[in-house]
């Protein structure tokens, strides 16, 4: 396991950490297929390559600029792993981003450029590659941007509650931008269940239409297309963030049980008067001592960052 601080500096207004691991149970995958990447306010970068931590320095990176984005390569298909790697060294050379149109036009070019490259030897596959990847955009003193694809998630995490900031690109959601499940039915189905489907995915596509076959453009879900109980959530919008929380960037295996919701509803207390780099060990080391009944072992890659009152704009 991997967990990551030291050599990052987010100055005195944001406090942010990395973890991630093969995972956990009696059968854990052959490779970590997740990845991460951390750019602190003066430009020094960290993510997984080849499975293990690189530090790298971007360029011309605006002074106090923080980036940090949670990818989850899909190990049913060929090159997940490979597909999060290019994902992260595309978003090492992405310009900083201080809206959410220009952070939302970048990513969709670096989406089609890099399905392109998946599509020719010797990268293709039987299978199209693609990565989950939720990223948020944080410009000193302004409230962090979020794009988000995929079925990794954000969470924001109090003393007594636990608050998801994303909506799944899962088949579930589909059904519910059809009218055909109600709120409590997708909750069921998204939170208190575990599917391992996903509809969306950065890189390979969606499968979103009407005829749910796939698609190569990204299809932002949002108060146009989500239904009203979903809308708040759209993929790509500004956060407003809270001074007394935590926010935590995390790849769907910690949720990948029979009782997602009981893993979730224990990370209040472990993240409750800590640091970010606390709080997240304390997730790893509980998740990792008792897996919990029913784990369909998974990577796990968490972010955690928690603002102090002169990095918030709300």
């Amino acid at each position: 396991m991997y967990l990551i601080k030291d050599g990052l500096d987010f100055g005195a207004w944001l406090d942010a950490a990395a973890g991630s691991c093969i995972g956990a149970g009696p059968a854990p995958r052959r490779e970590n297929q997740d990845n991460f990447l951390l750019i602190d306010g003066s430009g020094n970068a960290v993510c997984l390559s080849q499975q293990a931590p690189l530090r790298c320095r971007v360029e011309n990176w605006p002074a106090g600029h923080v980036r940090a984005a949670v990818l989850d390569g899909m190990g049913g298909h060929g090159h997940g792993r490979e597909a999060a790697e290019a994902a992260v060294q595309g978003l090492l050379q992405l310009p900083a981003c201080s809206d959410v149109a220009t952070l939302a036009a970048g990513l969709d070019a670096l989406h089609t450029r890099l399905q392109t490259s998946f599509e020719k030897p010797p990268q293709a596959a039987a299978r199209p590659p693609g990565t989950t990847l939720t990223l948020l955009e944080i410009a000193p003193g302004q409230a962090p941007l979020l794009y988000h694809v995929g079925d990794s998630r954000l969470y924001e995490i109090t003393d007594d509650t636990v608050v998801p900031l994303t909506v799944d690109h899962v088949p579930a959601t589909v059904y519910a931008m059809h009218g055909l499940l109600n709120e409590a039915q997708w909750r069921l189905r998204v939170h208190g269940e575990h599917h391992p489907q996903i509809s969306q995915a950065f890189v390979l596509g969606n499968a979103i239409g009407d005829t749910q076959e796939l698609d190569k453009p990204l299809q932002a879900l949002d108060a146009g297309n989500l239904p009203p109980f979903l809308a708040h959530l759209a993929d790509r919008r500004v956060l407003q963030v809270r001074e007394d929380a935590v926010y935590l960037l995390a790849s769907d295996g910690f949720w990948a049980c029979a009782d997602p919701l009981a893993v979730v509803a224990r990370w209040p207390g472990l993240c409750a008067g800590k640091t970010a780099t606390q709080a997240l060990a304390s997730i790893f080391d509980d998740f990792l001592a008792q897996p919990p009944y029913g784990l369909h072992s998974d990577n796990l890659t968490m972010l955690a960052l928690r603002f102090t009152p002169q990095g918030s704009t709300v």
